[in-house]
């Protein structure tokens, strides 16, 4: 009997070992696609990728301009900017390129309409295929149906 397990321990520690070995490729094997993907340079560098708005009063639509520099060696091309909502207007200059080392704005624009606290996705799409995202919040609170009262005690102070 014992010697049955001894020759089983044995055989099951020989078996863990090769297939120990064999997960290991000591450098010879090619490596994983991820790994050999040359990853790109940062290109497109937001100096801010949240704005928040703060308190804002409803009805008064508000907009806030993100700043974009290319940190690349080529010229770089917006190609979209796409908010998540109707309620959100981006506007960019689509037919220029950024050169190396300049810099874009793009005007984000916020249609406070709705009463509450809000928090929007902006995406912005470059060079074909590479994209950033972009966020605005903020809080919208509702204005007074009427104006303030008229004070009758106006007429007394100007006499």
């Amino acid at each position: 009997m014992k010697k049955l397990l001894l020759s089983s321990f044995i055989c099951l520690g020989s078996l863990f070992a090769v297939a120990q070995h064999e997960g290991h490729n000591h450098g010879t094997a090619a490596k994983p696609v991820a790994d050999q993907a040359v990853k790109q340079p940062e290109t497109l560098v937001l100096k801010e990728e949240v704005y928040d708005f703060g308190k804002i009063p409803q009805g008064k639509p508000v907009t806030h301009l993100f700043e974009v520099t290319n940190s690349g060696k080529t010229p770089l091309k917006i190609n979209n900017v796409q908010a998540s909502c109707g309620c959100t207007t981006p506007e960019w200059e689509k037919d220029k390129d950024i050169p190396a080392g300049g810099s874009s704005t793009i005007k984000v624009g916020y249609n406070a309409a709705a009463e509450g606290p809000f928090t929007k996705f902006i995406t912005v799409t470059y060079n074909e295929n590479l994209s950033k995202q972009i966020t605005i919040k903020g809080e919208v609170w509702k204005t007074p149906a009427a104006s303030a009262p008229e004070n009758s005690g106006l007429n007394e102070l100007k006499n």
